[in-house]
């Protein structure tokens, strides 16, 4: 099964089981990561905001315009940011290293 790890703000390495086919949102509620995902992956918020490490940034399809549109939102953007709930794990992706940003804008929490 591959893996891939997340990196808690302060620097704390978690590295989980991530079975293929499978968000990298859906991956870390399976494996109590501390992520919102306040929209439940629908791609309405910018909570499951990760920072890819760039060697598997450059292996991934581009975001769309409206994750882009989405990411717009996020705190700590970074050129390598990607939603969580877009992300789908593949073989290709085994190993997957992604940050947590310090900090998160949830607009459905008003």
């Amino acid at each position: 099964m591959p893996r891939m790890t997340f990196v808690e703000p302060g620097g704390k390495r978690r590295e989980v089981e991530a079975p293929a086919g499978k968000t990298v949102l859906a991956i870390a509620e399976a494996n109590d990561i501390d992520i919102e995902g306040a929209c439940e992956g629908c791609m309405a918020c910018a909570t499951c905001h990760v920072i890819v490490e760039p060697a598997f940034y450059e292996r991934m399809d581009p975001p769309t315009d409206a994750e882009e549109d989405m990411l717009d939102l996020a705190f700590d953007l970074m050129p390598t940011s990607r939603l969580g709930c877009q992300i789908v794990l593949t073989a290709e992706l085994d190993g997957l290293v992604v940050s947590l940003p310090n900090d998160v804008r949830n607009l459905l929490d008003i």
